[in-house]
């Protein structure tokens, strides 16, 4: 299936640089006017681990990453993958708390982080994108909510077709042209504590329905 997304999202970059939108939490020259870095990191480096003291905010500017909870069996549980303009590892910034979560590059990423202290000026200095800020937090909040009532009381392929079609809703890690999953079946099951010959089975099922289709591999939502 021909897909024009990735042209579109470049030429959209290029054209909104410089602003804020939905897709850049906080815009970027704003970051580095109160004291910003830029930091490259290499796919699978860690740039901090759960339960370290938090000292920066970051947002991705390429890349992608895995914030992640690890168990003693070394199996990840994915709280969020954060994309280009998307922030990640942010409740220490307002409770003082450590880090809830582990964040890895899941591939090569430019990332740009600032100090805590200056970010807490940020927020102070610019009202609206604290009220942006908090909007993100409340977003997230509710897919939790969403996850835990499809885990508690569903089943594996009502819990995958319910968080697939709001990451389609919500612009996250759907092509916006073809309705492409990108994110894999692994990933899927570390994001709801499934197993992945679950979530294999589970997608087979939802594609003989009529839910998904899967077609060389790839998953596309149902339009």
């Amino acid at each position: 299936m021909f897909c024009r997304s990735k042209s579109v999202a470049l030429l959209k970059r290029l054209i909104s640089f410089g602003t804020q939108s939905d897709n850049m939490m906080i815009n970027t020259n704003l970051l580095l006017n109160m004291g910003a870095s830029f930091k490259e990191v290499q796919r699978n480096e860690i740039i901090f681990m759960e339960g370290m003291q938090a000292s920066f905010y970051y947002q991705v500017v390429s890349g992608r990453v895995r914030w992640v909870n690890v168990n003693d069996e070394g199996r990840e549980f994915i709280q969020l993958m954060a994309e280009e303009g998307e922030s990640f590892g942010e409740l220490p910034m307002m409770d003082d708390e450590p880090y809830a979560a582990t964040a890895i590059a899941d591939e090569d990423s430019t990332l740009i982080r600032l100090h805590k202290s200056h970010f807490l000026q940020l927020l102070k200095e610019n009202p609206e994108v604290h009220f942006s800020f908090s909007k993100l937090l409340s977003r997230r909040l509710r897919l939790k909510f969403l996850l835990i009532k499809e885990m508690a009381i569903r089943s594996p392929e009502h819990t995958i077709i319910a968080l697939l079609h709001y990451f389609k809703e919500n612009n996250k890690h759907t092509c916006p042209d073809c309705s492409r999953v990108n994110l894999t079946r692994q990933q899927i099951a570390d994001m709801t504590g499934l197993r992945v010959e679950t979530v294999i089975r589970a997608m087979r099922h939802l594609h003989s329905t009529g839910q998904l289709l899967i077609e060389k591999g790839k998953v596309y939502c149902s339009k």
